[in-house]
């Protein structure tokens, strides 16, 4: 009988999201891989077996054992596309907004992404890393144990390392993963209003270089985690051509390609983004059918966003449905950030999901975890519950994997492991 420092059994379900090579498409999303009455046998922070009780009871011996009699056992929440480093929030314009202001109104109005980044330039490191911790550890509470984080709040040279140190910070002090991303393209500041070229210049020739070497002496490169380079691809904010530019200033230094895309109006970013190999396109609000189809014959991973149209009292979502039945990779985030998505659940997202997109709930699990883990580069090392994998999982108060995006405004995660300790 094999020794192993921990065993989850008895589970009435176990559900693993194990897939082939890759993210799950198609069919392949409606799968979960539930074995009833699972075990979970951890060794090492990592998975070393997955099955029925009886069959790993009789194979191994464990130093800790959790009883998960009645409950749900399922992979750690990856949350693929975040804001979550920030200071202060945008309350005034929440309200604003239920006055009738537009959220690009907003933004041209000085609001918006220019009036954190003033927050965030103000705010010292300290600062920064405690009021991001305190939201890291409710969405930890929530089930997330993998967070993308984007920088693109300091829109200047000083403020993005600012945001990339709290980010490298964060990571080295909770327990959740943390991917980081370089998002200096996120809008372009007052200093430079009706400049943008000249602030696209910026983030090419200053920034760029800056932030390539801050990563040669961060815990990322020493862990050869990858960094990314995302843009905010919209009208009003930096068009394709511009995008282009900076995508491929950033390949240039080694940053894997990421976009937002097609939130407002559709300017091609989808066709970029395959073109360029991107990880992930983001958004797809308003993506037309062509595009679907297109994205649907590559690797790149579709992160729709439903808690941004809720926030924003919009009725319309991006048709994740369509994007599911294209064939093409879906994942689902939550955009936390304090002004289109001031939300840190995983599950309200796969709630809004099932309800308006039309998900299934176990096309939305996996989107929240295995395709989540793609969409971010890690689906080789954790998203999903399969011997060799980083044991995080989540035990929940629910006897089937659907209440999760069943039932919303209450949290039925009861334990958090992550590397196969508990967190929660």
């Amino acid at each position: 009988m094999k020794k192993i420092d921990l065993l989850i059994h008895s589970a009435e379900q176990l559900v693993t999201c194990a897939g082939p090579d890759g993210p799950k498409r198609g069919a392949a999303m409606r799968d979960v891989g539930i074995i009833p009455h699972g075990a979970l046998a951890v060794s090492g922070g990592e998975i070393v077996a997955v099955g029925e009780t009886a069959d790993l009871r009789a194979r191994f011996s464990a130093a800790e054992t959790i009883d998960a009699s009645g409950k749900v056992v399922c992979p750690g929440f990856v949350d693929a596309h975040t804001h979550v480093v920030y200071a202060g929030d945008r309350i005034d314009e929440f309200e604003m907004r239920i006055r009738g202001a537009e959220y690009m109104d907003i933004m041209a109005a000085g609001g918006g992404i220019a009036a954190t980044m003033k927050a965030v330039r103000a705010a010292g490191l300290e600062q920064l890393v405690a009021e991001s911790r305190a939201r890291l550890d409710a969405m930890l509470r929530l089930g997330t144990t993998t967070v993308e984080i984007k920088t693109g709040y300091g829109l200047d040279t000083a403020g993005e390392l600012k945001m990339l140190r709290a980010i490298e910070t964060l990571a080295d002090t909770h327990p959740a993963d943390i991917v980081p991303t370089f998002l200096g393209a996120h809008a372009a500041p007052p200093e430079f209003k009706g400049r943008t070229d000249d602030y696209i210049l910026l983030v090419i020739d200053e920034m760029l270089p800056a932030v390539a070497k801050w990563y040669q002496n961060s815990k990322f490169k020493i862990q050869n985690s990858k960094l990314f380079c995302d843009v905010f691809c919209e009208a009003g904010v930096f068009d394709a051509g511009q995008t282009r530019r900076v995508l491929e200033a950033g390949a240039r230094y080694g940053l894997t390609p990421k976009l937002h895309a097609d939130e407002f109006e559709t300017l091609g970013g989808v066709s970029l983004a395959v073109e360029l190999g991107a990880a992930s396109v983001d958004h797809l609000d308003v993506t037309p059918a062509a595009e679907i189809a297109a994205l649907a014959q590559f690797a790149t991973v579709g992160v729709v966003i439903p808690a941004v149209n809720f926030n924003l009292g919009s009725t319309h979502f991006a048709d994740a449905r369509a994007i599911i039945d294209a064939g093409a990779a879906l994942a689902l985030a939550t955009d936390i950030n304090p002004g289109s998505a001031p939300c840190p659940s995983m599950p309200l997202v796969m709630a809004i999901a099932t309800r308006y997109q039309r998900l299934l709930p176990a096309e939305a699990l996996n989107a929240a975890t295995l395709n989540a883990a793609h969409a971010v580069g890690l689906g080789d090392r954790l998203g999903s519950l399969e011997s060799g994998k980083q044991a995080d999982a989540l035990i929940l108060r629910a006897n089937d994997y659907r209440h999760p995006a069943y039932q919303f405004g209450q949290n039925l995660v009861k334990t958090v492991l992550k590397r196969g300790r508990i967190v929660v």
